[in-house]
């Protein structure tokens, strides 16, 4: 600030004086005093300083500081930028006529960071400089300083110094927002409100710099807004070319207005239709089948505008149910198959419910409802899975073996009817179930297992009724055996006399059993249900063994009879099990010393007649030792001498049958019983010589079979012939 009028004091004023005080008003925040220069120079006045009294600046212009001895200086306020270069001088302390006395000056207060960003410093000149690190971001921090000045021999003063920062100024003026782009509609009124631009900097004001002049627009100095100067509508009917207006604006600063920036609006002015777009067709309903090819145009739509005849209008397809579905699209103006439609599935065939809107900018719009009903097609053959069926062959009749299950990819998947295509006439299948029911008799010998061929044919799976596909599979039924006849033994019933030697067990004879109406049955089980005396007999499969448990004396001497009743049964897997009951009657002879040999006589009877045994007994002597020796020798050697001359007899015969018929007599007979026989092997009995003849002439079991075996009453043994 300059004043120009001159101010004259007497000299008597002392340091700190204030001269010449002054309101202004300033419409900056924070204004700056400063004292730009003085004639005749001197540097006796102190910068001028600043103090705000009810909005009212007030400015001071005080005299130097002088103070003979101690003393106080007048407090200074300092106002600086943050932006200050560090170390630049901010203020001169001023002290007329100690310059030359060397006055030491110095800062006594502390300047404790953080709220320092760095110490004030100040020289012998009186010149108060800037920290070195800046005052960068420091902007409304107000820091005081306690100065104390010092100069000749007990002469000081102090005083206090304020540095108040102030903020950056902006460097320049901008707009907050991009150039934008803003659509009003034609029916707006004068005066309404369009847009808002908003520009950074202080006291900022706005103008429309183009179009010049602007009858349409208009912009608030102040508040930068944009608003409608005069109707559109009419601009419009007349052509006036306001359809797409571009404004350009100015803002700029109050205070300086070569400060300043421009911003292009775009205003585009939409014209209000009154009457909805009109289309062809008005509703659209229609019919495809589910095999209707993706793309497939189903119609295409032409709708005008009549306000606008060459208006654009935007297209839209909104479903209603299902909602969401994709199954059709609407591309430019036609409705088309979008994805494949499949009825396979539940609920998968639907009515397409759905609405085309005709909108022209969000003006009234046109709805055209649209209906696509999918109908099915039946695409594919039903089929069922080949399976086998086991029934027994005594089940009755309507007895239900199994259900055939038919499969067909067409929805509904179950309309399905069964059906045999020929075949025998012992089963039939239930038409909508599919269940395979028995209506004859079965019998596993006759024939063990059938095939049948069952038809599987579908039915409402097509809009045309008599559209439909068949399939077939091969279902297999295995009739299971069950036993219907016992099993039969031959004989039924045996009688049969065995000499045991002590403490060993012996064969006594097998069972032999057959089902004569299933001669394939050969699994029979044996057991003895009767007779089992002391557990002496038991059953080794078909075989009756004679279990002698006497392991030492007294060994029993008298024979018995045991009446053993065999059951046979069948086994396997297939049920019931029928048996039979064989009966055998054992006669147990314990062999010793004393005992005569025995010969069992078998006749072979009908099933149904008891049989006859014949035994002949025959007392023997124990000669003595010698006696056996000698004895021994001369019958081999009589034997010898007669076989020879019998060879010479019977020339051309069997020597050995010749031989059997000589040496036993009480067996001659017909030439069928001489076959019956087998030479035994020899055996020394050194207790009976003589049992050499019965050891030869063991007895002979012939079965009704017309077999023959040898039996050795001594161990038991048998051989088949």
């Amino acid at each position: 600030m300059r004043d120009t009028e001159r101010e004259r004091e007497r000299e008597s004023q002392g340091p700190g004086t204030i001269l010449k005080s002054f309101p202004f008003n300033c419409t900056l925040h924070m204004p700056i005093l400063e004292l730009i220069h003085v004639k005749p120079p001197t540097t006796f006045f102190n910068p001028p300083s600043l103090t705000r009294w009810h909005g009212i600046y007030m400015g001071m212009v005080g005299c130097g500081s002088h103070v003979a001895t101690t003393g106080t200086l007048a407090i200074a306020h300092v106002l600086v930028r943050e932006t200050v270069t560090p170390g630049t001088q901010l203020y001169t302390l001023l002290l007329p006529g100690v310059e030359l006395q060397r006055a030491q000056i110095s800062i006594i207060s502390a300047q404790d960071p953080p709220y320092f960003p760095g110490p004030f410093s100040i020289n012998g000149q009186g010149w108060l400089l800037a920290p070195s690190q800046g005052l960068k971001g420091q902007g409304q921090k107000v820091f005081q300083l306690q100065i104390l000045v010092t100069f000749g021999q007990n002469r000081s003063c102090h005083g206090t110094l304020k540095v108040k920062v102030l903020p950056a100024p902006s460097s320049q003026i901008s707009f907050l927002q991009q150039a934008p782009n803003i659509t009003i509609r034609e029916d707006l009124a004068p005066g309404s409100e369009v847009v808002q631009v908003r520009a950074r900097g202080f006291d900022v004001r706005y103008e429309i710099l183009s179009p010049v002049p602007c009858p349409l627009f208009s912009i608030g100095r102040a508040d930068g807004l944009v608003r409608t100067a005069a109707p559109l509508e009419s601009a419009l009917a007349r052509g006036a070319g306001v359809a797409v207006t571009r404004l350009r604006v100015k803002a700029y600063e109050r205070l300086r207005p070569r400060a300043s920036v421009e911003l292009d609006l775009t205003v585009n002015v939409r014209s209000v239709n009154r009457w909805p777009p009109r289309c062809l067709p008005a509703m659209l309903v229609t019919e495809i089948r589910e095999t209707t090819l993706v793309g497939t145009v189903l119609n295409t739509f032409t709708c005008t505008d009549p306000d606008s005849s060459g208006s654009t209008l935007d297209y839209e397809l909104r479903f209603y149910s299902p909602p969401g579905l994709a199954s059709l699209c609407l591309r430019d103006r036609a409705l088309e198959v979008n994805a494949t439609l499949d009825c396979d599935a539940p609920g998968a065939c639907f009515q397409h419910a759905a609405s085309i809107l005709v909108l022209n900018g969000d003006q009234p719009l046109t709805e055209v409802p649209v209906l696509v009903m999918v109908t099915p097609v039946n695409e594919f053959s039903p089929a069922c899975v080949p399976h086998t069926f086991r029934i027994r062959e005594d089940a009755g009749p309507y007895t239900l073996l199994g259900s055939v299950v038919g499969m067909d990819k067409d929805y509904p998947h179950n309309s399905i009817e069964y059906f045999i295509s020929g075949g025998p006439s012992t089963f039939s299948v239930d038409r909508l179930s599919g269940e395979i029911h028995l209506l004859g008799s079965l019998d596993y010998e006759l024939q063990k297992s059938y095939r049948l061929t069952v038809l599987v044919t579908d039915h409402s799976q097509d809009q045309d009724p008599t559209q439909r596909r068949s399939g077939s599979c091969t279902i297999t039924i295995e009739v299971e055996d069950v036993n219907d006849h016992s099993p039969e033994c031959q004989p039924p019933f045996q009688e049969l006399t065995i000499y045991t030697p002590l403490g060993r067990s012996v064969e006594v004879t097998k069972v032999s059993c057959w089902v004569p109406q299933e001669p394939q049955r050969l699994t029979f089980s044996y057991s003895i249900v009767g007779g089992t005396s002391q557990s002496r007999f038991s059953l080794q499969g078909a075989i009756l063994v004679y279990n002698d448990i006497m392991l030492g004396p007294p060994w029993p001497e008298q024979s018995h009879s045991y009446e053993l009743l065999i059951r046979v049964a069948d086994s396997g897997p297939s049920i019931p099990h029928l048996s039979t009951t064989a009966t055998i009657i054992v006669h147990v002879v314990p062999w010793n010393a004393s005992t005569a040999s025995t010969r069992i006589h078998r006749v072979t009877v009908p099933s149904m007649m008891t049989p006859l045994l014949v035994t002949d007994t025959e007392v023997f002597w124990q000669p003595e030792p010698w006696f056996v020796v000698v004895l021994t020798v001369t019958s081999a050697l009589f034997l010898l001498a007669l076989g020879w001359l019998f060879s010479r007899l019977f020339q051309g015969q069997d020597p050995y049958s010749v031989f059997l018929l000589l040496l036993c007599p009480s067996i001659q007979g017909t030439e069928e019983s001489i076959e019956g026989f087998i030479e035994a092997p020899r055996m020394e009995m050194p207790q009976a010589p003589s049992s050499v003849m019965s050891l030869v002439c063991q007895p002979t079991i012939q079965y009704s079979t017309g077999r023959d075996y040898l039996f050795n009453t001594l161990t038991g043994a048998r051989r088949w012939l």
